[in-house]
């Protein structure tokens, strides 16, 4: 059976609960992708949708930090069976609930199939109390990076003016692509000067790709280089909750309202039990 949303989209009902699976990602780190995926979710939590936010960099947590949270309980405690997922799950700023990591643990890097399962099969378990999981990965190319992207229905790859930032998210597609087959990604241009330095940066990594891949790259917009983001951080909060009238909220809000037109996961991809699936599967290889 079909629903339509207050967007007019339409939304599988009954026996599979959609749910937006979405890998924010940069191929090395700077680029300021851990912001991105924070405001991200506080912007698509302002349109209604129930937002998990997944911080995925499990031995160097920074989700927490950047909101200015105290977690009781972290990932590391769900996979030891010291509390469910419900009850690390965090209340976050406008709605949203987050999913801390653990910092400094170096065991946390390098998970077994098992404990895969155990963490994933934890969020399957709320599946259908969430529209959008968005998981905030770590920085590089490490296995745990690339099993997120893999499970994830979508992936945003967030670049910036830096040489070594485009050719890190080259790298990172052309891994995903030549080993493992994936071949669409949506691209953020992030901390840009203005917006035709933003399609500048796109058209670099586009030009790149087109060369030597056979992918499809999309353009999903640009984040100015704010100076209300760097307040926000030194408040402990993220700029759309702290500045939501800055031109850097106002692109997140954007953002959001483009990403809430990505065509919805059909059965079985992109549903929470895919993600459980595809993530244990991507992990034992």
């Amino acid at each position: 059976m079909l629903a339509h949303d207050a967007q007019g989209r339409e939304r599988q009902m009954d026996d599979v609960h959609c749910v937006q699976v979405i890998a924010v990602t940069g191929g090395k780190g700077g680029v300021g992708k851990t912001t991105v995926a924070v405001n991200l979710s506080l912007a698509l939590a302002k349109m209604g949708r129930r937002v998990v936010l997944l911080d995925a960099d499990l031995g160097l947590a920074n989700i927490d930090i950047l909101l200015g949270l105290t977690p009781r309980y972290t990932l590391a405690d769900v996979l030891e069976g010291r509390c469910e997922l419900s009850e690390a799950l965090m209340p976050g700023p406008g709605g949203i609930r987050v999913a801390p990591a653990s910092s400094g643990l170096q065991n946390m890097t390098h998970l077994e199939p098992a404990q895969y399962r155990a963490l994933i099969q934890a969020f399957s378990d709320i599946g259908d109390k969430l529209d959008v999981l968005i998981i905030d990965t770590a920085a590089g190319i490490g296995g745990s990076v690339i099993n997120f992207i893999r499970a994830s229905q979508e992936v945003l790859v967030v670049v910036c003016d830096e040489p070594t930032s485009i050719s890190g998210a080259y790298g990172l597609i052309k891994l995903l692509n030549l080993n493992y087959g994936l071949q669409r990604f949506r691209v953020l241009a992030n901390m840009t000067g203005s917006p035709a330095e933003g399609r500048n940066l796109f058209a670099k990594l586009e030009k790149i790709t087109e060369m030597f891949l056979d992918v499809s790259l999309q353009y999903v917009g640009a984040v100015p280089n704010d100076e209300s983001a760097h307040k926000a951080v030194q408040k402990g909060r993220a700029v759309f909750e702290a500045f939501p009238r800055s031109k850097c909220a106002q692109a997140f809000q954007a953002l959001a309202h483009n990403v809430d037109s990505w065509p919805l996961p059909t059965h079985p991809r992109g549903h929470v039990e895919f993600f459980v699936e595809q993530l244990v599967h991507n992990s034992g290889r």
